[in-house]
């Protein structure tokens, strides 16, 4: 296996890792999983045959890998779901429970400008509250099936 390939699987397995926990809706974006892993590959081997620390070429590859990534809507649902309704359904319901709810509460997103530190802002406030009231109100009309 070439450098380049054995890169981008690393790229792939990181960015894949990432998706799965907390961004499922790109979780099977394969053209974007396949993109953005080729991009930071790139990135990393053009910073290093440019004479970068690996640091500097891992910091590079990184921010390509990642970037618009750091806040994800799934998490923000999830840490509601654990936060809020954790005394009605065990631990390992949490989050497939999270999972189901999601596109319910997905909508609620549209009105608030999400950006990479939008969890560190005082809109999330009100957006964690609006969520929490959307799954009450959906449980209380669905019950927790």
């Amino acid at each position: 296996m070439d450098t380049q390939q054995k890169d981008l699987s690393y790229f792939k397995l990181r960015l894949k890792e990432l998706l799965h926990t907390s961004f499922p809706e790109k979780a099977y974006d394969n053209k974007f999983i396949e993109q953005r892993s080729s991009w930071a590959a790139n990135a990393y081997e053009g910073a290093f045959s440019s004479g970068n620390a690996i640091e500097q070429c891992n910091e590079i590859a990184n921010y390509i890998l990642f970037e618009g990534l750091h806040f994800s809507k799934f998490d923000t649902v999830f840490q509601v779901v654990c936060n809020e309704f954790d005394t009605i359904m065990a631990d390992e319901e949490l989050r497939p429970f999270a999972l189901k709810i999601f596109p319910v509460c997905e909508p609620v997103f549209s009105g608030y400008e999400l950006t990479d530190d939008f969890a560190y802002g005082y809109e999330f406030d009100l957006l964690y509250t609006e969520i929490t009231g959307t799954i009450a109100i959906w449980i209380e009309e669905n019950g927790l099936q």
